[in-house]
């Protein structure tokens, strides 16, 4: 994948999570117009690698360890990536039966232009699949610095089920971050209302920092627990931040934002800074 990501996840290898790669890449694929046909394929080869991290690569699907994806659409199609960090996979090793319920690597393979797998120093593999993209229209290119901007949201988020994700420019943020929030909110045993609340912050959260984020990426951490999702933004150009919730941002929509929050708090990240913001389950 020589261009920058335009959306990079890094979570754990939870069954759970690999419905949130399916939302994000629909995301993607929304925002650039992927043919149904190519997201399908796409989706269904992803989705197979995925769970092959969830089953096997760390002690036979018994532990739990990093599971990473990234996505990108360019001029020359779409390219895919997901790693993990324990005892990886190998082709040929493993009997196609014994991944992901008799589906797995010749599927992966099949529906995907090329794939390779790459060994990782330390252990682990990385799966990386290119697709033919038909009928995207795909995003302008974005300065490659969203690792950097990934590990500045990573220090200081809450642990537990934690979800941290980079994603951009803004038009691919617009399909992604809504769908990866409300699905995050939903896991939080948020009702209706209040995963509408979740949408309504995300859909803000990209206008509000369309053209303020560094990097030209939206980085994002989110911590999920019963009833409470804890969000962290950034990094953010200075003053960026508390503009979300004045009366005059985003048409009148920041009192609003403020009424269907839980608290919310900025804090300096070098010359830039990080929103952190709160949402409940209200009875």
């Amino acid at each position: 994948m020589v261009a920058s990501p335009n959306v990079r996840l890094r979570l754990t290898n939870r069954a759970e999570n690999v419905l949130l790669v399916r939302q994000a890449l629909s995301g993607l694929a929304e925002s650039v117009g992927l043919d149904p046909v190519a997201l399908n394929d796409i989706s269904t080869a992803v989705t197979e690698a995925c769970n092959n991290v969830v089953l096997h690569a760390y002690e036979g699907g018994e532990g739990e360890g990093p599971l990473e994806v990234e996505l990108c659409v360019g001029a020359d199609g779409f390219d895919a990536v997901v790693r993990d960090h324990g005892v990886g996979i190998r082709p040929g090793v493993k009997a196609a039966e014994e991944l992901s319920g008799g589906i797995g690597l010749p599927v992966i393979q099949a529906l995907s232009e090329t794939v390779e797998f790459r060994d990782l120093p330390g252990g682990g593999t990385e799966v990386a699949m290119h697709f033919e993209a038909v009928g995207s229209n795909p995003p302008e290119e974005t300065a490659g610095e969203e690792g950097a901007a990934l590990e500045a949201i990573d220090h200081g988020t809450p642990g537990g089920d934690l979800t941290l994700m980079t994603v951009g420019p803004t038009s691919v943020a617009r399909g992604v971050v809504p769908r990866v929030l409300s699905t995050l909110a939903a896991r939080a045993y948020f009702s209706t209302d209040r995963i509408s609340d979740t949408q309504m912050l995300a859909d803000a959260l990209v206008a509000q920092t369309d053209g303020e984020v560094l990097a030209g990426h939206l980085s994002m951490g989110v911590s999920v627990a019963p009833r409470n999702l804890e969000i962290r933004v950034g990094p953010l150009r200075t003053g960026r931040a508390d503009a979300l919730f004045r009366e005059t941002a985003l048409d009148g929509l920041g009192p609003v934002l403020e009424r269907i929050t839980d608290g919310h708090a900025v804090s300096p990240a070098g010359s830039a800074e990080i929103l952190d913001v709160r949402l409940a389950q209200r009875n």
